[in-house]
């Protein structure tokens, strides 16, 4: 059985809202685009430059810029992302289209018409946490618009391209780079605190792009495998897959029933398999995102 196998009812009570593309999608995307970018340039303006934490990226560069040449920010993030955008559509081809480009210039923008906001704080520590929260919160909409602000990330790719690495560790040399710098030409100490804007920055950016609730899979095995399939289906009103298992002692198959819960499920998930069979085995574990019918609808 598939985890599509729903009651009909509930099946047909599961309407999109939005379609998942055409023109209200892409108008979203763009708003998305716009709106994290402002939250990146709010963020940094308010938090990142006055503190002098430079975390990575080319907002990272553009503090160093203004910290020892005296550049404006905003200046020195256009004079990087253009070249970086236009250098990411020729070796890695035109999938950095109109959705990169907006980000690599509004996200300047924003931060050149925010840069006389008031500062809130003068606190290094203070501005690391909280600037790393808005950069997440500010990256992970533009993300969720399926853009990008450009930057060193654009860099990293090519680098992952020409060299095999993989991104994940380009984008760390990209950003280590960044706050190695940031180390000599500021101090030891703000380095520190770059490290920690940078954690508390890729953090927020996962609870943005895949939500701050978790979702439960269980893998359940029993003799009783009819039974609870059957509470499961119409008692918890979950669909639910069954995998072929084979016991390693026995040597015997053993069907694994597996099944995707919310939260506030486990607890009568748990007590449906109790009553049927009291010695059925139960894992249960975190699960961080969950696409498909009765779960989130992405495009």
């Amino acid at each position: 059985m598939s985890q599509m196998n729903l009651p009909a009812a509930r099946r047909r009570r599961r309407k999109p809202l939005i379609a998942a593309s055409g023109p209200a999608r892409n108008v979203m995307d763009v708003l998305l685009i716009v709106l994290g970018s402002f939250i990146t340039a709010l963020t940094f303006n308010m938090f990142l430059l006055p503190n002098r934490i430079a975390s990575g990226g080319v907002s990272g560069l553009s503090i160093l810029g203004q910290d020892l040449f005296g550049l404006e920010p905003a200046y020195t993030q256009w004079g990087m992302n253009i070249p970086l955008f236009i250098a990411g559509v020729l070796l890695l081809g035109k999938k950095y289209g109109l959705r990169s480009l907006l980000g690599s210039i509004m996200l300047p923008l924003f931060v050149y018409l925010t840069k006389d906001w008031a500062v809130p704080t003068t606190n290094p520590l203070l501005a690391s946490l909280y600037g790393g929260i808005g950069v997440g919160l500010g990256l992970g909409t533009v993300f969720r618009g399926r853009g990008s602000t450009g930057g060193l990330a654009i860099l990293a790719q090519i680098i992952q391209k020409y060299t095999g690495l993989s991104l994940s560790l380009c984008v760390m040399l990209m950003d280590g780079t960044v706050i190695t710098l940031a180390g000599f030409a500021l101090s030891p100490e703000r380095a520190l605190y770059a490290l920690i804007g940078l954690f508390v920055t890729g953090k927020v950016i996962d609870a943005v792009e895949m939500g701050l609730s978790y979702s439960k899979v269980a893998y359940i095995i029993s003799n009783q495998k009819e039974k609870i399939t059957q509470a499961i289906l119409h008692d918890l009103d979950r669909g639910l897959t069954e995998l072929a298992g084979r016991g390693g002692y026995t040597n015997e198959e053993r069907p694994v029933l597996m099944v995707v819960v919310g939260q506030n499920e486990v607890t009568r998930l748990k007590t449906l398999v109790r009553v049927v069979d009291p010695d059925a085995f139960v894992i249960i574990s975190n699960t961080r995102e969950v696409l498909g019918e009765g779960f989130k609808k992405e495009g």
